[in-house]
């Protein structure tokens, strides 16, 4: 346990959207309600209230970064320790803001400067990569209104995750995982009222979401303080090995190796977060869809790293099943690592995914 990250327990009525729940919420049964580590949003306050719950508690820190102050404390265990990565959160959380205002700048016309990047990013990804468990959480932490600056903090981790695991130097993770962190960079000159529009964007409007790459890289291009291949990874992350991304729509042996990462990257960290448009999957169901839809799209190697990982971070995890059933992961195969053997909580019985193809993880609850 680490010292200094507080919980704070408050009664339902003090909830606001972005609080994170310090611990799992039960009602009558042994089966959490929500798991620990979840967002608030006001359909799940009114979830819990539904349940007749009365309290739950509460990180002090809410999703945006700002501290939750409720107008009514419970004096009984107002404060109690919370798990060891809280302060991970913290740090990730602080990044996700400093991000953001950067983002902000670029929007009103200020240009890039490599170094601050540099200096909100690194400090987290040095933190990261001691605690590499972390990159099947991050999608937890990531909140729709604020999609886009998780999304590049988020996606910058897993690219440097990935190149760790592919054995590059530390310098090269470095470098890999910058890539990442920008590669969306040129959303920032992407219209507002797009960026911002909650229902389906037409096509017009698709197309020009489509010329970030292309935003991205003129906004680098002649900065000195970054390498040639985190200039190559921001306008290459849309493209495929099979030549059918965009906006150049390149092959396998034009694509750097840094592109490769993070668009496997970006594609992974898109499908596990929830978004205006888009409720998030599991990452047992996103790289499950990535390994048999996307085959021959993404670089296998940065592919079997992602999943390896499952297979040695998730194991004795808890899920939900699609049909609504909480389980226990017991045995992940090497062969198999999206489909795992679980335990099903309320009634014990052994189930092997492999062979039940109707159903899938539908969440990792932390």
């Amino acid at each position: 346990m680490t010292k200094g990250w507080t919980a704070l327990r408050v009664k339902i009525d003090e909830l606001e959207p972005g609080c994170i729940l310090a611990a799992d919420v039960f009602g009558k049964t042994s089966r959490p309600i929500m798991g620990n580590k979840t967002v608030l949003s006001d359909q799940r306050i009114q979830v819990l209230k539904g349940f007749l719950i009365k309290e739950v508690n509460i990180e002090r820190l809410k999703i945006d970064g700002s501290l939750f102050k409720p107008g009514e404390r419970l004096d009984h265990e107002e404060f109690h320790e919370v798990q060891m990565d809280s302060p991970f959160i913290q740090q990730y959380l602080n990044a996700v803001q400093n991000y953001k205002k950067l983002f902000k700048s670029w929007q009103s016309g200020t240009v890039l400067d490599a170094g601050k990047v540099r200096e909100l990013f690194l400090p987290l990804l040095e933190r990261f990569l001691t605690m590499s468990y972390e990159v099947f959480n991050l999608h937890h932490y990531s909140s729709k209104e604020d999609y886009i600056h998780h999304h590049a903090i988020a996606s910058g981790l897993i690219s440097g995750y990935i190149a760790k695991g592919l054995k590059f130097s530390s310098g090269e993770i470095a470098q890999a995982a910058l890539a990442g962190c920008l590669s969306d960079c040129g959303m920032s000159k992407v219209p507002v009222s797009i960026l911002e529009k909650s229902s389906s964007l037409t096509a017009a409007e698709f197309e020009e979401i489509r010329n970030h790459p292309t935003y991205g890289y003129k906004m680098v291009q002649h900065n000195n303080l970054l390498s040639e291949g985190v200039k190559l990874a921001i306008i290459q992350h849309h493209e495929r090995l099979d030549g059918s991304g965009y906006p150049l729509h390149s092959k396998e042996n034009r694509l750097h190796p840094y592109s490769k990462i993070a668009a496997l990257a970006d594609m992974y960290h898109a499908m596990t977060s929830e978004r205006v448009y888009r409720k998030k999957e599991s990452p047992f169901k996103v790289l499950e869809m990535i390994k048999q839809d996307c085959f021959g799209e993404f670089d296998f190697a940065a592919l079997k790293t992602l999943l390896d990982g499952i297979e040695k971070h998730l194991t004795g995890n808890r899920v939900k099943l699609s049909n609504g059933e909480t389980a226990e992961v017991i045995f992940i195969e090497h062969h198999s690592p999206t489909r795992p053997l679980v335990k099903v909580l309320q009634t014990e019985e052994i189930m092997d995914l492999s062979k039940r193809s109707e159903l899938f993880i539908e969440e990792v609850m932390l």
